[in-house]
């Protein structure tokens, strides 16, 4: 098996050591050698920049001095397939639809150890392939990407808005969630072994394929490097739609952290209704406000939402097995040990004390023959706890039927 080195940004083909001397090439669809590198581009109706890509990759091989090949995932209805063909590269066609099925059905087609993925519309330098080869050939990288905005995009090349707003937005959202620790989280230029492509576990069709990828490696300690890179104005019409795609990105994002989504915003809820139900029923007051009634009431409904929105984050966490799965002690604990036994149990407990002393208030009204209640400060307690009560029971029956026990 060839061994790979890299020395000074170069890499070189060697057997038993031996630096080789073969120049690097780009392989036919028909070769039966199997390449050291493989580059994968989707394609739909890229046929200004299909060519001008493939050229830039043999460039690229020839300066490594190893072989690769240029796979190709067409959904063109125009003469991009041709152009590849003509190239050198092999045309796979997509038994689906999406970006990302465009891309996962062309890596199952991908031969090489190291794996190369860029859009084929030219706003990627593939002369760029040895820099980020580099690090993920001397070992210190799992993956490599392409920086644009550590490194320079040419005028018109990204839209105002996504160069300042959406793309840094959506890294930081990115890095919040799933501790990536990058800087241009949608570049789509990257380099990666075989064996990382293996370790991540990625489904998704559409743009959001991006995001996934980048979550995907942070979730299962994949080391990511960046590299700066020029992004060129593209060849061809516009495919990305800026709004829904965004959308898809942070919608994807949220979905895969319900630590982030229900369970952090759950648990400031609940916390806020108890301690404002606590004010209400203690009597306090600050300077000239005093809470009562109200106070009482909308703490209550709070905390009732809180508990609600938290116990989404333990059924999705059973349910979806997220890429990110929440870290906080409860849901943490409740998922590894809570049984539906257990949770019932405190619910019956929670809501039949609710209902205890909702019954003495049953009872002193009819005795007292029907007079008006004191304060209803501990009535909406009793109540709360009964609607908690119920609410746990339920959930534990719920958590039980989605986690299969």
């Amino acid at each position: 098996m060839s061994k790979v080195t890299v020395t000074g940004g170069d890499l070189s083909q060697t057997e038993g050591g031996v630096q080789s001397e073969q120049p690097g090439q780009l392989l036919g669809p028909d070769s039966d050698e199997t390449p050291t590198v493989s580059v994968v581009m989707p394609t739909l109706n890229e046929e200004e920049g299909i060519g001008v890509c493939i050229d830039k990759v043999a460039t690229a091989l020839e300066e490594l001095g190893v072989t690769g090949e240029v796979v190709v995932s067409d959904s063109s209805t125009d003469r991009t397939p041709e152009i590849a063909r003509s190239k050198g590269a092999r045309v796979v066609e997509p038994d689906g639809k999406g970006y990302g099925y465009a891309y996962r059905y062309g890596f199952r087609h991908a031969r090489g150890e190291y794996i190369v993925m860029g859009d084929a519309d030219t706003t990627y330098d593939f002369e760029a392939i040895p820099r980020l080869l580099a690090p993920v050939t001397q070992g210190e990288a799992d993956i490599a990407m392409g920086s644009r905005l550590e490194g320079e995009i040419k005028d018109g090349a990204m839209p105002t808005l996504h160069q300042y707003v959406g793309n840094p937005l959506l890294t930081r959202f990115l890095n919040t969630f799933y501790d990536a620790g990058v800087s241009d989280a949608h570049s789509g230029f990257r380099v990666f072994t075989r064996e990382a492509l293996e370790t991540m576990d990625l489904e998704s069709d559409g743009m959001e394929f991006a995001s996934e990828m980048v979550m995907e490696a942070a979730a299962k300690d994949l080391t990511i490097e960046e590299v700066p890179i020029t992004y060129h104005e593209r060849e061809g019409e516009e495919t990305l739609d800026s709004f829904r795609d965004g959308w898809r990105h942070v919608r994807f994002m949220l979905v895969n952290a319900p630590g982030y989504l229900f369970s952090i915003p759950g648990a400031v809820m609940f916390a806020a209704g108890v301690f404002w139900m606590a004010v209400a029923f203690g009597g306090v007051e600050f300077g000239a406000m005093s809470f009562g009634i109200r106070t009482m009431i909308s703490g209550s409904l709070l905390a009732l939402v809180g508990y609600q929105v938290g116990s989404l984050g333990v059924f999705s966490t059973i349910a979806s097995d997220p890429i990110r799965r929440p870290t906080d002690p409860v849901t943490t604990w409740i998922t590894d040990h809570v049984q539906l036994e257990h949770a019932a149990t405190v619910g019956v407990v929670i809501a039949v004390g609710g209902l205890l002393y909702a019954g003495s208030l049953v009872v002193t009204w009819v005795t007292s023959g029907y007079a008006a209640l004191p304060t209803i400060h501990a009535d909406i307690i009793a109540f709360t706890a009964i609607v908690l009560g119920i609410q746990t029971v339920f959930g534990a029956f719920f958590l039980s039927a989605i986690g299969g026990e």
